[in-house]
């Protein structure tokens, strides 16, 4: 499976069970954003990070999704194309009343890069 959820990542694998997505994502390092996030040092930026974590559990659950509440979002370490070009998304996730709360974490080489808590609903 290769599915392209932006110019940046695409989801090379997802396995899903028990209220838990576990994905396997690669890195386009030839992204044009990197041009300007940072000219010459590119890292991958923060909102990508985000929604990277709603493309992926759209695609586990087959709807689309809203951010509703971001209530706790950390980036603990940048993600460099040229270091990283595979990184695990974690997921776990509890549907409460047609809110899909959320802890999600992006880990590479054994390091984890970023943190969120929040809530997602369905569109439409």
């Amino acid at each position: 499976m290769t599915a392209i959820t932006n110019d940046i990542f695409n989801i090379d694998s997802i396995s899903h069970a028990n209220d838990t997505i576990e994905s396997i994502l690669s890195i386009n390092s030839g992204s044009t954003i990197f041009d300007g996030h940072f000219p010459g040092q590119p890292v991958v930026p923060g909102a990508c990070m985000l929604q990277v974590v709603k493309d992926v559990l759209e695609s586990a659950l087959s709807c689309s999704l809203q951010l509703k509440k971001a209530s706790n979002i950390k980036f603990i370490s940048m993600i460099i194309p040229s270091l990283n070009d595979m990184i695990q998304l974690e997921i776990s996730y509890k549907l409460v009343d047609d809110v899909i709360n959320v802890n999600a974490k992006l880990v590479s080489n054994d390091v984890i890069c970023f943190k969120f808590q929040g809530s997602f609903g369905r569109v439409g």
